[in-house]
């Protein structure tokens, strides 16, 4: 059985375009109804703000994989020197059972979150957006907005014009890569990030929402964080996507209280498998606003943790665990 850590996902890398084109291929696969996951469980003891969530999966297709993330969350981490998110993934042989691998991913956690909202940014993209400069703005400077920021770089390029970074914590121009720093401006603010951003992501670990104000018309709101935006915000958006309404429509997640303040039901939303497979997004002339939610799918993390391990594989890396 192989382990691979961190420094083995480091020295494999992040082709975005390969990620996105995982991301996508799972989509498909859910859209086809070629997949099992449960909902899964939250773990809370003392501290309710903390969970160790349970993320079981079988994902089909032309690569089919199953296995589970076992990921915890403790937001207060980031005050002891240590990572809010850590979690491991053990990947299955979907015919037998055997388990094949063992990966520390909290880091590929990172990678399949920013690889999701970079599929979001292509296809709003198609849909939206002619070939204009484009102002980035990401309110949270932790590993989840750093990576985003490294994804959104590859995926866009020399079509951007600007990048707001903002973080509670403050942050250190040396966090970012010296290739973008002449495009990078630190804001004092969230809504200094916010007013002005074409993409705008939330990569934060508030715990109560705060966003009050109307976005940039034609935005892409990527609410990666799920709890930044007040309820009244659900009337600023032209479409409303989730990775999955049953999924993301609880634990106290904005869309849990748009849907318990405002309404908001299952059929007011588009689903990803909309965007990626039906062009769902198509029907949205500019400058509509487009808010995307994503829980986080444990296919997700099943595909990108195979993605890794074939390409481990491939280059003879990681370690070998005896049985």
């Amino acid at each position: 059985m192989l382990y691979l850590n961190a420094d083995d996902i480091s020295s494999i890398g992040f082709d975005w375009k390969e990620l996105t084109g995982v991301i996508s291929e799972a989509i498909i696969a859910l859209d086809r109804n070629d997949y099992s996951q449960p909902i899964k469980p939250y773990l809370r003891y003392g501290d309710p703000k903390n969970r160790i969530i349970a993320m079981p999966a079988y994902l089909g297709g032309t690569l089919p994989m199953a296995g589970i993330k076992w990921i915890a969350s403790f937001p207060d981490n980031i005050y002891k020197n240590k990572l809010r998110a850590n979690s491991v993934t053990i990947l299955n042989e979907p015919d037998s059972g055997v388990p094949l691998c063992v990966i520390n991913t909290s880091l590929i956690s990172a990678v399949r979150t920013a690889a999701v909202s970079g599929l979001m940014i292509v296809k709003y993209l198609e849909a939206n957006i002619s070939g204009r400069k484009l102002t980035i703005g990401i309110n949270g400077f932790g590993p989840i907005g750093r990576m985003h920021l490294k994804m959104a770089a590859a995926i866009l390029g020399n079509r951007i014009e600007k990048i707001f970074l903002h973080d509670i914590a403050g942050i250190d121009k040396e966090q970012v890569d010296p290739e973008l720093r002449s495009l990078v401006e630190i804001a004092s603010s969230w809504e200094e990030v916010y007013s002005d951003a074409d993409i705008f992501m939330t990569c934060t670990v508030s715990a109560a929402p705060y966003i009050d104000k109307a976005p940039r018309n034609g935005s892409l709101q990527l609410n990666v964080s799920l709890r930044d935006y007040k309820v009244d915000m659900k009337d600023h958006m032209s479409a409303i996507v989730v990775d999955d309404w049953d999924e993301v429509c609880r634990q106290n997640t904005d869309i849990e209280n748009m849907h318990k303040v405002k309404g908001l039901q299952k059929q007011d939303t588009l689903s990803i498998a909309d965007v990626v497979c039906k062009d769902a997004l198509r029907q949205y002339a500019a400058p509509s606003v487009v808010m995307f939610n994503p829980m986080g799918m444990a296919i997700f993390d099943i595909a990108t943790g195979y993605y890794y391990y074939r390409e481990a594989i491939a280059r003879k890396t990681g370690s070998e665990m005896p049985d």
